[in-house]
């Protein structure tokens, strides 16, 4: 059997006037932010997809989901994360389990979380016990913790017979 590791980043900015979802789930923020991007702006999905990618050399989210490309705006980021698992399925890989880090100072996440996992693991093929999923603050620090941003890191195991 063949194992790949694969990790991924992602950060989006924080404005007035957008959506905050995260892994999937439209959140509520208490100063109505959102997260500003061309598709859904979705960092939980965005940092899992590059990790999947990255496991396998495959460049990045950008290369398949350009940010100028029309298609793509307001693209539910759920949905390209089904395309980038068929991707990966394609060259005869599974997931054996996703890990991540949403960094954020606001909204309490705890709440949401078992939602994001079920939603992503549905997406992926996946039992909710194989996406783990977990939420700190950046203690005030950065731009996550002076809420300028919201990031997430995330790993993901494949394995190939």
């Amino acid at each position: 059997m063949q194992l790949r590791i694969g990790n991924g980043y992602d950060i989006h900015r924080l404005v007035p006037g957008r959506a905050l979802i995260l892994g999937g789930q439209r959140l509520e923020h208490p100063a109505g932010l959102g997260l500003d991007g061309h598709s859904d702006a979705d960092v939980l999905v965005h940092a899992i997809m590059d990790a999947l990618l990255g496991a396998l050399s495959l460049g990045d989210i950008g290369l398949y989901f350009p940010p100028d490309d029309p298609q793509w705006q307001g693209a539910d980021s759920l949905e390209l994360l089904e395309q980038v698992v068929a991707l990966v399925m394609e060259r005869g890989w599974s997931v054996v389990n996703v890990d991540s880090v949403l960094v954020a100072e606001r909204p309490k996440l705890k709440p949401h979380i078992a939602a994001m996992c079920s939603a992503i693991a549905s997406r992926m093929g996946l039992t909710a016990d194989q996406v783990g999923v977990k939420a700190t603050t950046n203690e005030q620090l950065g731009p996550e913790g002076r809420e300028e941003g919201i990031s997430c890191h995330a790993v993901v195991l494949l394995q190939k017979p």
